[in-house]
């Protein structure tokens, strides 16, 4: 009882124990295939990690009590922009590079433009700079992949080519990132602006900078995710912009133990939530289900995560009082 009430005070114990079961049931349904390297890089680097990146910046915006629904696009149209830059304006590859992810940080501070200055909800505003990069993504590519500018190749194994590169990336930016959240200044005010924006105001917290910033970052590590995918697909293909990696990296924040309203959140559950996606992306098929029932599944995971965490909260204070 000691033991499960530790673990009942810990909003990542649930998701870890649910990732460590479906890894050891992958491991012993398919032995040596699921466990062979090449598929746990499969695994860890090609399925899990745009999850984890991508869900770091989502944690930040849904404890302050936003989301960012515009976020898969980011990482669609960041390397045609470099492509661009590189192949129709003769751009250095390290210096369109740089543009790309300042791309992302650019369409991240638009999104706090409308949403903190202006006042529309962050979904609507989202929702809005979503389709205008589809958009831009479709008219400005003509629908056609194109090839990684030869300037850039040798940097793809730093972040992708490099067989473990991917997920120490996603290692290192979670320990970063729970590090300012936990440990700093800014976490503690991220915290407070979701939890009480009133009372965060009249303490002096710039609510506004807090949103401002944490839209920026999700939209700087959308446009990263944008170039490891790249690198991944080798090439730079339209249909990598979409709504799924924003989906799954919400879902794997929500499973994790984040709140949807605000105040409450978890880099490290959100690790775990990822660990937990990926394991069933790439578990389901080696096990001969198809791709389809995940959305099932996925939207179950919500359901019940979002049940548990009202009841663990219920049952916290409690204890409190």
């Amino acid at each position: 009882m000691r033991v499960l009430r530790v673990l009942g005070r810990q909003r990542e114990a649930t998701v870890f124990v649910i990732a460590l079961a479906l890894f050891l049931y992958f491991t012993i349904a398919k032995g040596s295939e699921f466990t062979s390297k090449s598929n746990q890089v499969t695994l860890w680097c090609d399925f899990t990690t745009p999850i984890i990146i991508i869900a770091l910046g989502e944690v930040y915006l849904l404890i302050c009590g936003e989301i960012d629904l515009s976020v898969g696009f980011v990482v669609g149209f960041a390397p045609f922009l470099m492509h661009y830059m590189i192949d129709f304006y003769s751009f250095p590859g390290l210096l369109a590079m740089f543009f790309a992810l300042l791309f992302g940080l650019l369409v991240g501070w638009i999104n706090g433009f409308f949403t903190v200055t202006i006042g529309v909800p962050s979904f609507i505003t989202t929702l809005g700079t979503g389709f205008i990069l589809l958009g831009l993504i479709d008219t400005t590519s003509h629908d056609e992949p194109a090839a990684i500018p030869a300037s850039v190749e040798g940097i793809g194994k730093w972040i992708q080519y490099y067989a473990w590169a991917p997920i120490i990336w996603a290692v290192v930016l979670t320990v970063i990132f729970h590090i300012v959240l936990t440990r700093t200044r800014w976490g503690l005010h991220t915290v407070s602006t979701g939890g009480n924006l009133l009372g965060a105001r009249e303490a002096g917290i710039h609510v506004g900078r807090i949103k401002y910033g944490n839209f920026m970052i999700t939209g700087l590590l959308g446009a990263f995710v944008g170039l490891q995918t790249m690198y991944y697909t080798n090439n730079i293909a339209p249909t990598a912009g979409s709504y799924t990696p924003m989906f799954y990296a919400v879902t794997a924040a929500v499973i994790g133990g984040t709140a949807m309203l605000g105040g409450v959140g978890t880099i490290i559950g959100a690790f775990f939530g990822a660990v937990v996606l990926g394991i069933l992306l790439d578990g389901f098929p080696l096990i001969g289900v198809s791709a389809d029932p995940l959305n099932i599944i996925f939207g179950g995971a919500i359901l019940v995560s979002m049940v548990a965490n009202v009841q663990l909260t219920r049952l916290r204070e409690r204890g409190q009082r």
